[in-house]
């Protein structure tokens, strides 16, 4: 038998502090802005490593997720129905909803209001 010691306990960490408020509507912006781009993805980054740390961006994290989330099934939906030729409409109405909305969501980001996104559906409340 070795004499290896005991590992040693785990650190001691504290929880990270909350953001300051231009912090949060920053990173609000980015969440909206970069989901046109990156879909769900930025949103739901900034949503698990943000969580807690601020109201204002975890309810501005939680609606852009909802929202990308729902038009990722708008575009599963739209690819079953582009065997019919309907699905061709989403794809093409979809990606400027996107703009629009994440747009609006950013403006409103960036004057410290909240704001949800028209026609997603509530994943994360």
């Amino acid at each position: 038998m070795s004499a290896t010691p005991p590992p040693p306990p785990p650190a001691y960490s504290t929880p990270a502090p909350p953001l300051n408020p231009a912090d949060e509507k920053t990173w609000a912006i980015v969440t909206h802005i970069t989901g046109i781009f990156f879909s769900f993805i930025p949103s739901l980054i900034v949503y698990l490593v943000f969580k807690g740390r601020g109201p204002f961006l975890e309810a501005h994290a939680k609606t852009a997720l909802n929202f990308h989330l729902t038009t990722l099934i708008a575009y599963v939906a739209g690819t079953i129905l582009s065997f019919v030729l309907v699905g061709f409409i989403v794809f093409l109405v979809v990606p400027i909803l996107v703009i629009v909305f994440a747009i609006i969501a950013s403006v409103r980001a960036s004057a410290g209001e909240y704001y949800t996104y028209p026609l997603s559906i509530p994943f994360f409340k």
